[in-house]
């Protein structure tokens, strides 16, 4: 059965056609970390943010943040919160003792997937735009939220996202498709009820209808970088540090030092000015600064990671700002004041002025190496 996830017409619905059909196991559009958060009512106060870090998952946490927050946000217009009808079908399904299967892929895996299919000036569009909708204040007539009622919001979402990233809608819904009915395939019993989104119910149909089964590791698996991707990361540091060199070499060593202090300031000073604007600490500010000059010569790391894990030792966020994280992130305010968004914005804005500082160093640079002064 398809859902719309802030529907409270969709709860009533998935625990009436549980009672009815009365399936050896409900299927549920759930992995074990959102299953989790929902019967826990617990979200980011469960949160390892030193093993995100560790992983370089920072990036698509707050990917995750930002839709989780926009899908909220149309929920409290509604009165009622995302994911209600698989909650309410799980503590039927445990009531009546029925077995309950988890058929969704890990929602960390589905991002780093999507992440990775984007190129770096698209993943930029890509949070650029999601974080308009999430402070997106927009006023719903009647008839709007009528018909947010009869559908899957989030799935409508990422169907919109997919005509302007096509690699997007392959990941979050195709290959989602697949998943959930191979899964539901592979469920114990004879009959079934699986309670997902509406957007989902189409695909699925077509997969279970078609008797090859799928292969579920192989979307499992995080693709590697594009290989030209990692030339490139390569190629940056090795071309500028291949122009310093150079510069001594045949301008002496007063323009080697010349150039060499600019590449410290020109990505040091914007770095350490975009931690800085996200009010971090004086101390993460002095990394952001130390750290950028030597991050942007090499692809391992980047600065925002070394400004997150410091801001992050300094500063840890408090329980309580975990479990308002959601509600404080729909608001330019909440993410200043609220500890774990303000490292999430150290993270940003620090890596894009180490960013800036590279391309601006590196122009400075090789504009000297061919001059004849």
């Amino acid at each position: 059965m398809g859902t719309a996830h802030i529907s409270r017409e969709s709860a009533d619905l998935a625990t009436a056609v549980i009672s009815e059909v009365k399936p050896d196991v409900v299927c549920l559009e759930l992995d074990r970390q959102r299953y989790a958060a929902l019967t826990e009512q617990r979200g980011f106060e469960a949160l390892d943010l030193r093993e995100v870090l560790r992983k370089r998952q920072l990036a698509t946490l707050i990917l995750n943040l930002l839709l989780s927050t926009y899908q909220r946000q149309l929920g409290m217009q509604l009165g009622v919160m995302p994911g209600t009808e698989f909650l309410e079908a799980a503590r039927l399904a445990e009531a009546e003792g029925i077995d309950i299967t988890l058929c969704d892929r890990d929602v960390r895996v589905t991002l780093r997937r999507a992440w990775r299919s984007l190129s770096f000036w698209k993943r930029l569009m890509l949070m650029s735009g999601v974080a308009a909708s999430a402070f997106e204040k927009q006023e719903m007539t009647e008839e709007d939220l009528r018909e947010l009622r009869q559908q899957d919001v989030l799935t409508r979402v990422m169907e919109e996202l997919g005509q302007a990233f096509p690699s997007l809608k392959r990941v979050l819904i195709d290959e989602r498709d697949v998943y959930l009915a191979e899964r539901m395939r592979q469920s114990s019993g004879q009959s079934a009820v699986a309670v997902v989104g509406a957007g989902h119910v189409a695909g699925m149909l077509r997969v279970l209808a078609d008797p090859p089964r799928a292969d579920l590791s192989e979307l499992e698996a995080i693709p590697d970088s594009t290989p030209w991707l990692k030339w490139i990361g390569w190629a940056i540091p090795v071309l500028i540090l291949g122009a310093l060199a150079v510069i001594g070499v045949m301008k002496g060593a007063e323009a080697f030092r010349d150039n060499l202090a600019f590449w410290i300031l020109a990505n040091g000073v914007p770095s350490a000015i975009g931690a800085a604007v996200a009010l971090a600490h004086p101390l993460t500010v002095l990394s952001a600064f130390l750290a950028a000059p030597l991050t942007s010569l090499t692809p391992v790391i980047g600065a925002g990671y070394v400004t997150a894990f410091v801001q992050t030792y300094l500063q840890p966020p408090l329980v309580g700002e975990l479990r308002g994280v959601s509600e404080d992130a729909s608001s330019w305010r909440g993410w200043f004041s609220n500890r774990l968004l303000r490292i999430f914005l150290v993270f940003l804005l620090s890596t894009l002025g180490s960013v800036i500082g590279t391309w601006v160093g590196g122009a400075e640079i090789f504009t000297n190496l061919f001059s004849s002064g």
